[in-house]
């Protein structure tokens, strides 16, 4: 394999102006991919996440909008493919997470945190998936997390947007298999993201290693995923979690 084996591909990662998008951003372009940039409303951020891209000699695009809006999906798609032609790498990254108790719940709150997730994978997916099929070649990589396969406390909406990413990450495996389309998930444990403490023992104490991991320890995983050396891998949950019990 040589050291770009991504040359000429295209990614798509939603929610990739800051933390573990970002770190995807930056790690497939040194891969050779180019990269549409998506972010809800903090345009900077995505600017920086560019830079990083440019840096490793790639192109960007920056596509701003909400991923829970079925027509803010579909302006994002068609400007990625107006530019580049074909996604080749679609990484469901955008999610919320609000805690509030089941019973406070209305169905805003369920449609907010619901359709940001998982309807936004649906919508990127049909919306990519074709040009996959007509080249022969793409990777689908979601994100899920451990604490949303075990069940958050106060977060029904998002339990149940991740155990429908695994279900339908599953199930484009079964069907788009046999198109040389792969279909997998990455599960995120504890990771150093913007504000959040790596020094509490009561939190370290539950992962074997030691340490909270980084951004870059996620999409490590992620750019595995998308890389032809992940070929024969497919309809798989890895988790990246330092080893902490599921």
């Amino acid at each position: 394999m040589t050291d770009r084996p991504l040359a000429g591909k295209t990614a798509f990662i939603s929610g990739s102006g800051r933390n573990i998008g970002r770190a995807i951003a930056a790690q497939l372009a040194g891969l050779g991919a180019n990269v549409v940039i998506n972010g809800a409303s903090n345009r900077q951020a995505c600017e920086d996440t560019a830079g990083l891209v440019h840096a490793q000699g790639t192109e960007s695009l920056i596509v701003m909008g909400d991923m829970g809006r079925a027509e803010e999906i579909a302006a994002i798609s068609k400007a990625a493919l107006d530019r580049f032609g074909t996604i080749d790498i679609l990484v469901n990254n955008a999610a919320v997470r609000p805690h509030k108790p089941f019973l406070d719940m209305d169905e805003s709150d369920w449609h907010f945190v619901v359709d940001t997730s998982l309807t936004a994978a649906f919508r990127t997916t049909q919306a990519f998936l074709p040009g996959m099929v007509d080249k022969g070649w793409g990777r689908i990589i979601s994100m899920t997390g451990m604490k949303a396969i075990k069940g958050y406390f106060e977060g029904a909406p998002i339990s149940a947007a991740k155990h429908g990413i695994w279900g339908l990450t599953k199930a484009l495996a079964t069907e788009f298999g046999p198109h040389g389309i792969t279909a997998n998930a990455v599960s995120p444990g504890q990771t150093l993201t913007e504000g959040r403490d790596g020094t509490d023992p009561k939190k370290l104490a539950s992962i074997p290693v030691g340490f909270m991991g980084a951004p870059e320890d996620v999409a490590a995983a992620v750019t595995f995923l998308a890389s032809p050396a992940s070929r024969f891998v497919n309809g798989q949950m890895i988790g990246v979690n330092g080893g902490q019990a599921t």
